[in-house]
């Protein structure tokens, strides 16, 4: 594919002006970037093309929401593609959740650690799952969406993603923003380490998949390092407990409660799982891809997660480790383990070091929000992807500020949140792509951007109201308890709003084909 036809994609998915063969001739292409490199072409003098020429002479990826051809899917490492995953998880904010069977819901260390294991094993899954459409498409995840829920009915789905992109990134930055401020005595102030965090992980995210990517590569290892450490100390501590594994009514609750964060957390990246091997070869085997998704989530969720719940053990035996973590929330239980009677000074640059590993957690989230926005509207994909991106940095920031004097809650009701939504999306999605298309051979990739090739959307539309119903009847949050939740008494609305979209949906798309033909 030569350089001025891969342009001509670009704009057409923007509807920009097409560039002329004469124009086309100053321009290159880094396929292993799929970035735009020379900056010597006429591309008009519209804000969108004067933003795009600004962008390929820093060597900034341009590519937006069009299908990557295959002559440029030349990212051949199955490391990367798993890399991309160990490094967003292997982070403080993935240590939080494992914090919260115990302080919220009142479990012991064996009751979170089974918890831990199952709900990620089934958030997962779909992740690894749609990975594998990456590389035989070359579509971002919300485009090759459209396949699903029709060129319309996707939109619903876009817009939650800008929410659930927007919304990951405030809880990873309060995170953050708390380990900082108990650095010398909270010397930082809170918003201080949200805008360090914030401009860290724009600098990274505006240059695109690449730099992404090679960031991701190796910003787990001083994290894993420090996690490391964090299990020595706590060791020597001796303030871990096992507890009391209960039982009954009450327990299941908690069960199915802290599950749904759990779940939330571990299934968030389905909604951008293909973005980030779009790059990687058309006949990449699929069974690989998805085993090298599933080793760069399963290890750093499992080993972050219960190292989280089992350093909140230490709350309940060390009045040290309780005012620590009721003053400064997980920035103070760090502390607590690393500072005082422990590494002093040295704990403290960990604690830095710690912090900032949230910005490898942010990037993706920073980088397909873009993508989502561009999803929306043919208008809105007029505006470069690099601007997005800067806006929804914006928005986080700002909304991190609030979120970080409330953080345990915010969280805990965001991660359950984020579970009904991706819930439903899976519950059309699955049937769809097993028994209605029946496999890949039921896609024709070229129909993407034509609305009149793709699924209408209605029973899409109909199954996500009735999966919103299920989600309903059954969350059990501060501000609404579902009927059915509150029988016993538990989270149960990832689970009915799943099932409730499946059944409706399996209902629904025969119908919607008879009558539609597509």
């Amino acid at each position: 594919m030569s350089a001025d036809k891969s342009l001509s994609s670009i704009e057409k998915a923007a509807d920009a002006p097409t560039l002329t063969d004469s124009d086309s001739s100053h321009v290159h292409e880094d396929k292993d970037a799929g970035v735009i490199q020379d900056v010597d072409f006429a591309m008009g003098n519209s804000l969108y093309d004067k933003v795009q020429r600004l962008a390929a002479r820093f060597q900034m990826e341009v590519r937006g929401i069009e299908r990557v051809p295959e002559e440029e899917q030349t990212d051949n490492s199955l490391w990367n593609a798993a890399s991309m995953w160990f490094a967003a998880n292997m982070v403080v904010s993935t240590f939080s959740l494992g914090t919260l069977g115990i302080g919220i819901f009142g479990m012991s260390f064996w009751d979170s650690v089974l918890t831990i294991i199952f709900f990620n094993i089934i958030g997962m899954i779909p992740v690894a799952f749609y990975s594998t459409f990456g590389p035989r498409f070359g579509l971002r995840q919300m485009i090759l969406s459209r396949f699903w829920f029709g060129f319309h009915g996707v939109k619903i789905f876009a817009i939650l993603n800008c929410i659930a992109c927007v919304g990951w990134s405030a809880v990873n930055t309060v995170v953050a923003a708390q380990l900082l401020h108990t650095v010398n005595n909270g010397g930082l102030p809170p918003w201080g380490g949200i805008i360090v965090v914030s401009f860290g992980t724009v600098a990274i995210t505006l240059f695109g998949y690449k730099a992404v990517h090679i960031y991701e590569k190796w910003a787990w290892i001083p994290t894993f390092i420090i996690f490391l450490i964090v299990i020595a100390r706590f060791r020597i501590s001796g303030n871990f407990t096992f507890g009391t594994l209960e039982s009954g009514r009450i327990e299941a609750g908690n069960v199915l409660s802290f599950g749904a964060a759990v779940f939330g957390f571990a299934t968030g990246w389905a909604s951008y799982a293909s973005d980030y091997v779009v790059y990687q070869p058309k006949q990449t085997s699929r069974i690989k891809i998805f085993l090298a998704i599933i080793s760069g989530l399963g290890f750093p969720l499992l080993f972050c997660e219960i190292l989280g719940a089992a350093c909140m053990t230490g709350t309940l035996t060390s009045a040290v480790y309780a005012e620590n973590y009721n003053a400064n929330g997980i920035g103070g239980l760090f502390y607590a383990i690393l500072v005082p009677d422990s590494l002093h000074g040295f704990g403290q640059f960990c604690l830095v070091l710690m912090a900032l590993s949230t910005i490898a957690n942010n990037c993706p989230n920073m980088y397909s929000v873009a993508l989502s926005v561009q999803t929306i509207d043919r208008n809105l994909a007029k505006i470069p992807r690099l601007i997005w991106t800067v806006i929804a940095t914006g928005v986080f920031l700002a909304i991190s500020i609030p979120a970080y004097y409330s953080f345990a809650t915010f969280m805990d009701n965001f991660m359950n949140i984020i579970g009904y939504w991706l819930a439903i999306y899976e519950g059309i999605s699955l049937p769809e792509h097993f028994l209605f298309k029946r496999g890949f051979s039921g896609y024709n990739v070229d129909d993407y951007d034509n609305p009149s090739k793709l699924p209408v959307g209605l029973s899409a539309c109909f199954a996500f109201c009735c999966g919103v119903a299920g989600a309903v009847l059954g969350m059990y949050q501060a501000w609404w308890t579902g009927p059915i939740a509150a029988l016993i008494p538990g989270d149960v609305g990832f689970e009915l709003s799943f099932g409730f979209a499946i059944v409706t949906y399996l209902v629904a798309r025969p119908f919607e084909l008879r009558y539609f033909g597509r």
